[in-house]
């Protein structure tokens, strides 16, 4: 992709049935690709239906870069003025303020070219959806490396989190972060609340710390952390808490994708080398990886049990202390 300067006119792309309007199409946003507000737009159209799977129905937070990614970064919850009337939304509570936000919601591809064409790069969705945003229906497992943590710690412990969830008889879906580390989505049954699942997270990345002491840690300060140890990120499940989907593009300057991959790709994966310029043909050959994970939702009784152990560990423990 050639760099670009300078404005352009504005643009028109047929989405479905939608017409959406694409100002400044020239304007670069990605410095080392020279990649450019279109290009981010067609990247969008290429792996739709991924990008439409992994925000479907869920409260979505635009991360907007309005001159690009060496400009201000924005994190927009609320959607922002002006929307078309078929840009859906999701009404939000936040109780620590209590205010209310209404958040995108994607259910087509129009609407995240529309987001796209409001400056967003990333896309970060909430972990339910609105038929009841209180209880989530998907687990994440982030697996967050510090800073010197090399990725092949991070391939070791992919493969450890993939032992525990065989055993667990749940099937993980992994993909590329788009930095430095990885994510492992699990799709759950919506019956308990953003505690109990952060809970749960908890229990399953203690198991993996204790199948892993040498490379992973919970600790939940980030200064009393070995900056060696990759850190299994259970707050991800939080309310309000959010990561980048599945096929989303991360405000770096080269473009990188958060790239759905199978396990047998953890060894060997170049996360760098997913970039808007490479995952549409990889998309086109190899179709959405995570096509199928919608098929089944796993309970969370077995992780809770786990919970409800270390938690009687840890009481034991002050009592004796």
């Amino acid at each position: 992709m050639a760099a670009r300067t300078g404005s352009s006119p504005a643009i028109e792309l047929e989405v479905g049935e939608r017409t959406v309007r694409i100002s400044n199409p020239e304007r670069v946003y990605f410095p080392a690709l020279g990649a450019t507000k279109l290009d981010l737009a067609r990247y969008y159209l290429a792996v739709g239906d991924g990008i439409v799977r992994a925000l479907r129905d869920r409260p979505c937070m635009m991360h907007r870069f309005p001159e690009g990614i060496e400009g201000e970064k924005v994190h927009q919850k609320r959607l922002p003025r002006g929307a078309p009337d078929w840009v859906e939304t999701v009404r939000l509570h936040f109780p620590r303020y209590d205010r209310y936000a209404d958040e995108l919601c994607v259910t087509e591809l129009a609407s995240v070219i529309w987001a796209v064409q409001m400056s967003t790069v990333e896309f970060h969705p909430w972990n339910s959806r609105r038929d009841d945003t209180e209880r989530p229906d998907e687990w994440r497992i982030d697996l967050d490396p510090m800073p010197d943590c090399e990725f092949d710690t991070v391939r070791r412990v992919a493969h450890v989190v993939h032992e525990v969830l065989d055993e667990l008889g749940i099937v993980g879906w992994p993909k590329t972060s788009g930095g430095s580390g990885m994510h492992v989505y699990v799709r759950i049954e919506p019956r308990w609340g953003f505690d109990d699942v952060r809970r749960a997270a908890l229990a399953f990345a203690r198991e993996v710390e204790r199948r892993a002491p040498d490379d992973v840690t919970t600790t939940w300060w980030r200064k009393d952390r070995d900056p060696r140890k990759l850190f299994v990120d259970y707050n991800q499940n939080a309310r309000d808490h959010t990561i980048a989907a599945a096929y989303s593009v991360r405000g770096f300057p080269d473009a990188t994708v958060s790239t759905p991959i199978t396990w047998d790709e953890v060894d060997d994966v170049q996360p760098r080398e997913l970039t808007i310029a490479t995952v549409p043909e990889r998309f086109a050959r190899r179709g959405d990886l995570h096509a199928d994970i919608d098929d089944t939702a796993y309970a969370l009784d077995s992780l809770l049990e786990w919970a409800d152990r270390d938690e009687r560990d840890e009481a034991g423990d002050v009592d004796e202390g």
